[in-house]
């Protein structure tokens, strides 16, 4: 084996190609896991018409932030125990609440449930491409985490503005945006684990999962605009 890749100190040998082989096995299986609570909290949002936003847009943003960020912190300091899991699977659960409202207009549609499956087989395509691209690629691409955070903060601020705005040439070109920025974000998480940027599988999978979240619900949104149909 490689030198690059083995390290002896005193007796103990280190096989880092074996961890970072291992981080990255877990994030597709706990990635994989974490589908299933989103599902069943988009689907226990549409049900029970679930909104943050009905009354109040920015104050609902602000919740949503307060707890997004709540839950990003705990995990952060339970990153290495089955908390840790326990609250990742949590916070998907919320984001599929979250979901619901986009996923429900989306249902109102004649052709609702074709437009949620293409946008379902868009983001595993852009997901597959991409992680392949960062895995096998000799390019460097964590470079990119600076101007991919910028990049985030600026829709961000965009999409605060089209609170009161209501235009919806900016939400497309806010979602086209997104889906550029976080299919960007792909290459840049999954290389950081195939070069051991990243050796927490717990901590990788929230920043895929953020990565295929906003994909999905852009790319949903597009759809929404462009090919939804009415009876």
């Amino acid at each position: 084996m490689s030198e690059l890749n083995r390290y002896n100190f005193g007796s103990t040998t280190v096989d880092y190609t074996e961890t970072r082989h291992r981080v990255l096995r877990n994030t597709y299986w706990l990635l994989a896991l974490s589908m299933i609570p989103t599902v069943i909290g988009a689907w226990l949002g549409v049900q029970f018409n679930f909104s943050f936003f009905a009354a109040s847009p920015f104050m609902g943003m602000i919740f949503f932030l307060g707890i997004a960020f709540g839950f990003f912190y705990a995990i952060e300091k339970t990153k290495n125990s089955g908390v840790g899991v326990a609250l990742l699977l949590g916070f998907t659960f919320f984001m599929g609440l979250m979901l619901s409202r986009l996923i429900g207009h989306v249902l109102g549609f004649s052709n609702g449930t074709a437009l949620i499956m293409t946008a379902f087989g868009g983001t595993a395509t852009i997901l597959t491409v991409m992680a392949s691209i960062a895995t096998v690629s000799k390019r460097d691409f964590t470079g990119m985490g600076k101007w991919l955070t910028m990049g985030v903060l600026v829709i961000m601020v965009a999409a605060v503005a089209n609170i009161w705005l209501q235009l919806p040439a900016l939400q497309l070109a806010i979602s086209t945006i997104a889906i550029g920025i976080f299919s960007a974000f792909i290459l840049h998480d999954v290389q950081r684990i195939v070069t051991g940027g990243e050796t927490n599988y717990v901590m990788a999978t929230l920043g895929l999962y953020l990565n295929v979240y906003n994909i999905f619900a852009n790319l949903l949104s597009i759809l929404g605009i462009f090919g939804g149909e009415r009876d």
